[in-house]
């Protein structure tokens, strides 16, 4: 454990102890949200970032070190462990190296190699390879055996270089060598298959592609990957050399081997061997495994783009307790309607037909204005699915028509809302709802609270990833149940509200004891409490010491059960009351008071100086909702489907999807349009990241439009770009875009696209 100790601490660039700590701590069962916020002075203050990093290089690192020792007891039984071999063994950093070194000695099915080895030819290989003064078929012709199936001298040949080629490809050093070599300077090229171009018209970025394999992005990675394993497109890797010359490989390998041509009898065959041990076996297995290697890079880039925009999402700005009407929009099926309290409890719901075949527009307005009035309607939220934008229309003119109702009114995303509609969940919930209704139901209440609502839906059906289908699925569900845990905890829940599914991704919690918690709170009344959870059956206390400080027991007979301060540090708060003569609640919110306090005149050894920083922080806004504030985004009237854009339009759109080469945005047409990289600032921008994320409203411009492709070119350069802030689809608003965003001149144009960047852009955008 030291040495894993001391490797993650190099990588995270912390000191060993720091690491020491997680480690013992994620030991003992705690959770990365309850060391990051409760055990800072044990970690010296690892954020949940580095703890996150932490626990995945240390699940890595503890496979390495199992398999090393597996593969030590292995080689040891063989009796071939060498003390050379044995620090190899040690020194090999990643299970790649490790593997290399296990090779030869791994058990495998009878090769040729073997079969010449068992034929005596070992000595003939050897002989040659000392001695290329010997002549091959003179030497060969000491070794022609018929009862050992070695016929004549091309035979004892032939056996010797299948012997010599095993020994090369299963030489450590050489492979790594040929292997990093291969990935610093091959070119990864794609070729449509024969026959495949119209079955496979969506990879024809593809049909005569080629990028060096170690600059490839992750998005054209995987559209490449998609296509190989589709049978579309034909991969090659290797790097540039002129033909009819021998591979720049084999000379990589002459000089490791030492083998040299200086025309001496044996120099021939020889270079034969190393150009058919390049060609016929190393060439292969080493695209092979860059293949791999160029996948679980794009895959972890992904996941990464995946698990950053998860978060922006379900971190977004809620509407809030307001009675909601949700409009699940369809055409030829009807709208359907739900409406919830304030609460999200189901009040209403209904199915309206204001669209053809029907078309019943003005018995639509009714039922709505009648639901409205009925239960005091005070937001409507309309999802963005296929007639989001004509139901988006009928509410306006509601609101229009009678605005003593003084609603408000958001498009919100529809992602994972069938989903949930459909799940065991939803049937559990509302038993006797129609599933199609279900889907009203949670459109509503994502608005009002999207963590809350979202939670409730599996993390890879919300669709805010790029490939996602193609990449590692247990990494990408391990990363983004992650983000889930740390974004629910980061703003805490209250635990006389919440839901099974929300309080089951609590610090400590899972979905028994969430289940529990919930039966004990409607058979015996709102927790009064955070002492009182100790009561719910098997909610033990290591479970209560990881929960307690993220669950929050509003209006409670204790103020700091609101809040993120932990029960085990109310002592703390005591101490601060104490030694300043005043009331605990007077304490509370009194942000000039506690300001003028010095966390180290109240830290201990139990409770240090960054604890007690915390707690005074807290007790200045108690239990604040970390999310922004909730605005809304609104779509340009008569702008419904991509046929009505045209070039040089500025419009209001939202963030719906961040990847690494660009921002998808919803401007209402029922077709995202991408903003490039090269399109998001006047500058270069290395992360679309530090510009956008999803959920903010924007304004963009359109630069081109194809109809036929369903492609909509925008760009937030100067002329077009004014960042309007957080709010995006309401359900997802989000924190005002952090920096680049550059205000429009009134009457500015964007400047024109170089070639270069035209290029960039074309070339950049065949990963979309």
């Amino acid at each position: 454990m030291d040495k894993i100790n001391q490797r993650i601490a190099t990588e995270l660039g912390v000191a060993e102890r720091q690491v020491a700590s997680a480690v013992e701590l994620l030991g003992e069962g705690a959770t990365v949200p309850f060391i990051a916020r409760y055990r800072k002075e044990k970690t010296g203050g690892l954020d949940d970032t580095q703890l996150r990093k932490l626990e995945e290089r240390l699940s890595y690192l503890r496979e390495l070190e199992d398999r090393r020792s597996s593969v030590r007891k292995t080689i040891e039984g063989l009796g071939k462990l060498t003390p050379e071999l044995a620090r190899a063994i040690d020194g090999a950093a990643t299970k790649i190296e490790l593997e290399d070194i296990y090779a030869p000695f791994k058990p495998k099915r009878r090769t040729k190699a073997q079969i010449a080895r068992e034929a005596g030819l070992e000595q003939l290989s050897e002989a040659l390879l000392k001695n290329p003064q010997l002549d091959p078929a003179t030497e060969a012709a000491k070794y022609i055996d018929a009862e050992k199936g070695v016929a004549d001298a091309k035979a004892a040949l032939d056996g010797a270089r299948h012997i010599l080629i095993e020994q090369i490809a299963e030489t450590p050093a050489l492979v790594g060598n040929l292997r990093e070599w291969l990935w610093a300077e091959g070119e990864l090229k794609s070729a449509v298959r024969k026959g495949k171009s119209e079955e496979g018209a969506k990879f024809a970025d593809y049909f005569e592609f080629g990028q060096r394999i170690k600059d490839m992005p992750s998005h054209r990675a995987l559209a490449m990957l998609r296509g190989l394993n589709e049978g579309v497109l034909e991969l090659d890797l290797d790097v540039a050399h002129e033909k009819g010359k021998p591979h720049p490989a084999e000379g990589r390998i002459r000089t490791a081997v030492g083998i040299l041509d200086r025309g001496r009898p044996a120099d021939a065959w020889l270079g034969e061997t190393v150009h058919k041990a390049w060609a016929d076996k190393l060439s292969g297995s080493l695209q092979t495994g860059l293949l791999a290697r160029l996948k679980e890079r794009a895959d972890a880039e992904a996941t990464s783009v995946f698990s950053r925009n998860l978060k922006d999402l379900l971190l977004a700005a809620p509407a809030g307790p307001r009675t909601t009407m949700g409009l699940d929009p369809g055409i030829r099926t009807g709208v359907k309607v739900a409406v919830v309290d304030a609460t999200g409890k189901l009040l209403a719901t209904t199915t309206i037909y204001p669209h053809e075949p029907r078309r019943d527009w003005n018995g639509s307005l009714a039922t709505l204005a009648a639901l409205c009035k009925q239960h005091k309607v005070d937001i409507v939220s309309v999802g963005n699915g296929t007639g989001g934008r004509e139901t988006d229309k009928l509410v306006a003119e509601l609101m229009s028509k009678m605005p003593d109702l003084n609603l408000t009114k958001a498009m919100v995303s529809e992602a994972g809302a069938s989903v949930y509609s459909a799940s065991e969940l939803a049937a559990k919930e509302f038993p006797d709802l129609d599933v199609s209704l279900r889907g009203a139901v949670s459109i509503a209440r994502r608005l009002q609270d999207p963590l809350a609502e979202l939670v409730k839906i599996e993390p890879k059906a919300i669709g805010v990833g790029q490939y996602q289908h193609d990449v590692d699925q247990s990494g990408l569900a391990r990363s983004l149940d992650a983000v889930v845990e740390d974004c629910v905890n980061s703003v805490g829940v209250d635990v006389n509200m919440a839901s099974a599914p929300l309080l089951s991704r609590v610090s400590g919690l899972n979905q028994t004891l969430a289940s529990n918690i919930v039966a004990f709170r409607d058979e015996n009344g709102a927790f009064k409490s955070r002492a009182a959870l100790k009561k719910v059956p098997r909610l033990g206390a290591k479970a209560f010491e990881q929960a307690a400080g993220f669950l929050r027991i509003m209006n409670g007979s204790n103020p700091l059960d609101a809040s993120a301060v932990h029960p085990e540090a109310y002592v703390v708060v005591e101490k601060i009351a104490d030694a300043t003569k005043r009331p605990l609640k007077s304490i509370i919110g009194d942000k000039a008071f506690l300001k003028s306090l010095k966390p180290a005149q109240f830290a201990d050894e139990a409770f240090g100086v960054p604890t007690v920083t915390d707690i005074l922080a807290e007790l200045e806004k108690p239990g604040r909702d970390p999310r922004p504030e909730f605005k809304t985004a609104t779509f340009q009237e008569g702008v419904d489907s991509i046929t009505d854009l045209k070039p040089g339009m500025q419009l209001e759109g939202v963030v719906t999807n961040v990847a690494a080469f660009g921002a998808f945005v919803d401007v209402g047409v029922h077709q995202d349009g991408l903003v490039h990289i090269s399109e998001l600032a006047d500058r270069f921008v290395k992360d679309p990241h530090e510009i956008v994320k999803a959920g903010d409203v924007v304004k963009v411009r359109v630069k081109e439009v194809d109809v036929p492709r369903k492609r909509i070119a925008l760009t937030m350069k100067s002329g077009a770009i004014d960042t309007v802030g957080s709010g995006g689809r309401p359900a997802t608003a989000s924190p005002a875009p952090r920096g680049g965003a550059q205000v429009p001149r009134p009457g500015s144009q964007a400047p024109a696209e170089s070639a270069l960047a035209a290029a960039l852009r074309r070339a950049q955008e065949k990963g979309n």
